[in-house]
């Protein structure tokens, strides 16, 4: 069977790429990335309950600490707020410099170990908080720097099917695949009720509303 590193947040997008890769034929082996993010126990836990419901058992889970010592991003770094007045331009402070770049080298590592020939990242160019390592021309470059680096016989292909796609279109994407994104997280900064006011939370809830479908997930009081 054909195999497919999927690095699993925890999160619906991500997710939603699992099951997209599990319909398709995939074996996944599936990657999930501690860095000393805010909610990363709740993360931890949506990623091994999606891992239960997929039937993953390959599955790496892996401490990156060094974040927390680059910090510079909302998410790492308890000094700085999480925003909550909604989204604004450029980009914001719960960007982590580079982090999909250095999730994707190791997946790159993990899917030439294991013999993959895909990896999917569920990184949302369109509708995402304005983040420059979610772009078409950025996966073209890291894939491309992937197999320089790599065996000539490795020859990974970058997975992104929700690229191009609004929030309110992976919903009902997920929807049509069974996907349980009541198993999901997106919350930027609670690990028990979601907050329903950072970014994550916001694009979350708009694209459930747009979707007309109820999130399943508990927020926190007089929120939804």
């Amino acid at each position: 069977m054909k195999k497919a590193v999927c690095i699993l947040s925890g999160g619906m997008d991500s997710t939603l790429c699992s099951y997209i890769a599990k319909a398709s034929g995939y074996e996944i082996i599936a990657i999930h990335f501690n860095y000393g993010q805010r909610t990363q126990e709740r993360e931890t836990k949506a990623f091994r309950d999606i891992c239960d419901d997929l039937d993953i058992s390959n599955k790496y889970e892996i401490d990156l600490d060094f974040f927390k010592q680059i910090g510079a991003s909302a998410l790492v770094d308890k000094n700085i707020e999480v925003p909550t007045i909604g989204l604004t331009d450029g980009v914001p402070v719960t960007y982590v410099p580079f982090r999909n770049g250095i999730f994707l080298s190791i997946a790159g590592a993990i899917a030439e170990k294991e013999g993959a020939k895909s990896i999917f990242i569920g990184v949302v160019q369109e509708d995402s908080s304005g983040y420059p390592d979610c772009t078409n021309k950025f996966i073209e470059q890291m894939q491309e720097a992937i197999n320089q680096g790599t065996k000539d016989d490795t020859n990974i292909v970058l997975k992104t099917p929700l690229i191009d796609l609004q929030k309110s279109q992976i919903v009902q994407e997920a929807i049509k695949l069974n996907v349980p994104l009541e198993l999901t997280w997106s919350c930027y900064q609670n690990n028990t009720k979601a907050c329903g006011v950072c970014d994550s939370c916001r694009l979350r809830l708009n694209g459930f509303k747009q979707a007309n479908i109820a999130d399943k997930i508990e927020y926190e009081d007089g929120i939804v």
